[in-house]
């Protein structure tokens, strides 16, 4: 896919949300719906193809409100980046249901390596970064993985549109 046509996503899980796993939160709904206009933002500044890490957390909203826009705007898809195959083996059950049918609704997938080790989530968020040409993000202003993606991207120009938490 071209990558000026890429728009790729990084967040925080819901260990670092302020509403944890509570997605009926005010907090959180009001995250969503910030986190829907910035794909359909995307898509109008000519954004078709959406890339999601798949992990649990901000990268699942993220990849069901480009679904949702998907629904109305047949020219949109989006792809999978799934770090390792093992991702979701250790999540409870209802994680690992909700991941299998949002990696089942997407258009392709890319597995970054078979494989589980200490950097595949690295090599996943430079996947991202290096497929894109935006990136989407719900920040917190802490360090780790998503900090390191910003800043990956901000070093490849990446356009950003950060939603700070």
């Amino acid at each position: 896919m071209r990558r000026d046509i890429s728009c790729c996503f990084t967040g925080h899980r819901p260990e670092k949300l302020p509403w944890g796993e509570d997605e009926q939160a005010p907090s959180c709904l009001e995250i969503k719906d910030k986190l829907a206009a910035s794909v359909v933002r995307a898509y109008e500044a000519g954004y078709r193809h959406f890339l999601c890490g798949m992990a649990r957390g901000a990268d699942f909203y993220f990849c069901e409100a480009v679904l949702a826009l998907r629904e109305q705007l047949p020219d949109v898809t989006l792809e999978a980046v799934i770090p390792c195959e093992e991702q979701a083996a250790r999540w409870g059950e209802r994680d690992r249901d909700r991941y299998y049918a949002l990696v089942e609704a997407c258009d392709g997938e890319t597995m970054v390596q078979r494989r589980y080790d200490k950097g595949c989530m690295l090599r996943r968020n430079r996947y991202l970064v290096d497929h894109a040409a935006r990136l989407i993000s719900i920040y917190n202003g802490m360090l780790g993985g998503t900090m390191y993606t910003i800043s990956y991207a901000m070093k490849q120009e990446l356009e950003l549109d950060i939603i700070y938490l």
